[in-house]
């Protein structure tokens, strides 16, 4: 096998001239034949001055260089685009296929026998490992890690949901400018990934579970010197990996360990994000997830992490309290333990070595679990026959069964506009509709399903309303809301025919999202309805690919030309 300087020659027509070429060009940087005759390790450089969810990338990059080096691997660094969750127009999850594309492509254009993809914030993750999934190279994932906690006040803060939390009383006149403008400066006190379980910590903890990463990976705070040196180590097992030639992602990624990964997404109250790129992940290989064995799951599977949202605490407890491996250990026979990972050792391996403080609340027995049941459930009907999610451990227990009047915004422009208008016909037990903020809709899937409760609502108190919509949310955020209604209406799915004033019922037991308007005058709202126009400014370039491209959310957002198809 073609390994190190000689892997995937540039063609010239001559393959001798062409390493000669690329030896002469990258002596340049001063590199000896014996650094060049080594195997090499490629590591993803995906710092950015608009990303300060991984401001300790290059503090993380040069530590997987030390170890590359010290294990007797050349070590190889390349940029990649880099996306932040708050920075990003219209929307991350727009740009996630662009970064797989980009993070692919360059995997395969350089020579590297394996590679360290470096990432964190929500969607730069799951696009490495779309990406490694189809080049199929030993890959080591190093998640840049959550921040700190913040404090105000005497209150332990986090991003984001506290930041939602906080907003929301300053919305209902609870807090004023100054001291929101205080909150500001405290939300964030450190570089790193959101501290409670949103969308970030959820794929760091999927990515642990399926062996992709080292143990603990996912839980070290950005800042602490133990994300150095798990960085480290990271570089001696990518060296080795690009020795031995694996363990390859399609190793690690199986049907065991994808079902281990939905367990854990369960147990820790994770992001409903997490479902979609997930799904993207297993479109990739050549096995697929399905929404019913998620479900399943959720029906036996409790919420064991006591976090934000679902619950009280944040990502630094959770990993003072053991992390991922001392959940597993938790979690017992509900998991299949005899699946690999990069490091050669089987998560029964892993939980062997978790560490026990019998003093800690954050990880939970089955016996005593946060919610009898998982984080998530699947909901179908006549208004998602694809199926919609709702995390019910961040709902509110007495709207999971809820039958109201629908309030319908045709877009996301539209919510703006009215939903604080002191005109708008709406109370506490209507249910709130958005629409054409799908994957095609917006485009992008935004997270703009957490409609916010009307401002007129919020002054009298009210903390949550039943809302649906086809757009996702922050893992961060939390009420009963139904997301990822499955199809989407911009391509025509039932929740186009929605009007104000039709009753929609909820039935969280029932795994039941109905329109009660009957069958025929449904058929005559289909006939008449016209679908609207592709979103402004998708005429040309990524965004013509991805509006054209796109598949729906129970298929995770990827492009259909980039799912692995039947040999």
């Amino acid at each position: 096998m073609t390994r190190g300087l000689r892997k995937g020659l540039t063609s010239y027509g001559d393959d001798g001239f062409a390493l000669f070429l690329r030896k002469a060009f990258i002596k340049a940087a001063g590199y000896s034949d014996d650094a060049l005759d080594r195997p090499i390790v490629g590591i993803t450089n995906t710092y950015s001055d608009y990303n300060p969810c991984h401001g300790n990338a290059k503090t993380l990059l040069e530590a997987v260089k030390r170890g590359v080096m010290l294990a007797g691997a050349l070590p190889m660094e390349f940029p990649t685009i880099s996306i932040h969750e708050s920075f990003a127009h219209p929307t991350s999850m727009f740009l996630r296929n662009l970064m797989a594309m980009d993070t692919e492509e360059m995997m395969r254009a350089q020579p590297m026998d394996a590679v360290v993809v470096i990432g964190g914030c929500d969607k730069t993750l799951p696009a490495q490992i779309m990406a490694a999934a189809s080049v199929d190279l030993p890959t080591v994932v190093v998640p840049v890690g959550p921040m700190v906690v913040g404090h105000h006040r005497g209150e332990v803060l986090g991003a984001c949901t506290d930041c939602r939390r906080l907003w929301g009383a300053h919305r209902a006149g609870e807090i004023d400018e100054t001291e929101i403008d205080t909150v500001n400066g405290r939300l964030a006190p450190s570089v790193g990934t959101c501290m409670v379980m949103g969308t970030a910590s959820t794929m760091a903890c999927i990515t642990e579970t399926l062996g992709l990463s080292l143990p603990m990976s996912a839980t070290i705070p950005a800042p602490h010197a133990e994300r150095v040196r798990l960085a480290e180590d990271s570089g001696k097992v990518a060296a080795r990996m690009a020795v031995e030639g694996g363990p390859l992602p399609s190793q690690l990624l199986t049907p065991q360990s994808f079902r281990n990964a939905m367990i854990v997404m369960q147990a820790i109250g994770g992001s409903t994000n997490g479902i979609i790129h997930l799904a993207a992940i297993a479109g990739r290989t050549e096995h697929t997830l399905s929404l019913d064995e998620l479900d399943e799951i959720g029906r036996t599977v409790p919420v064991l992490v006591d976090l934000k949202p679902s619950g009280q605490h944040y990502m630094e407890h959770f990993h003072h309290a053991g992390g991922v491996p001392k959940l597993l250990k938790q979690l017992g026979d509900l998991v299949e333990l005899d699946t690999p990972t990069i490091s050669g050792a089987t998560l029964r391996d892993v939980v062997a070595a978790a560490e026990d403080d019998p003093g800690q609340t954050v990880i939970r027995s089955t016996a005593d679990p946060i919610k009898a049941q998982g984080s998530m459930i699947v909901l179908r009907g006549n208004l998602a026959p694809g199926g919609a999610i709702l995390k019910q451990a961040a709902a509110s227990s007495h709207l999971l069964h809820h039958t109201g009047r629908a309030v319908v915004f045709d877009s996301v422009a539209d919510m703006a506009e009215r939903i604080d208008d002191p005109q708008l016909d709406v109370n506490a037990d209507d249910v709130l509709v958005l629409r054409n903020a799908g994957p095609k809709g917006a485009p992008g899937m935004p997270e703009a399903g957490y409609l916010p409760i009307p401002k007129k609502l919020a002054r009298q108190g009210i903390k949550d309303m039943v809302r649906i919509s086809d757009a996702r949310m922050s893992g961060t955020a939390f009420g009963t809301i139904v997301l990822h209604i499955t199809p989407e209406a911009a391509i025509g799915g039932p929740l186009a025919l929605v009007r104000t004033g039709d009753l929609i019922r909820l039935d969280a037991e029932g795994r039941r999202l109905e329109l009660l308007v009957e069958e025929d005058q449904l058929e005559r709202r289909r006939s008449e309805h016209v679908r609207a126009p592709d979103a402004k400014g998708s005429e040309r370039g990524y965004a013509r690919l991805f509006v054209e491209n796109v598949l729906q959310a129970d298929e995770g957002c990827d492009f259909g030309f980039l799912r692995r198809r039947p040999d």
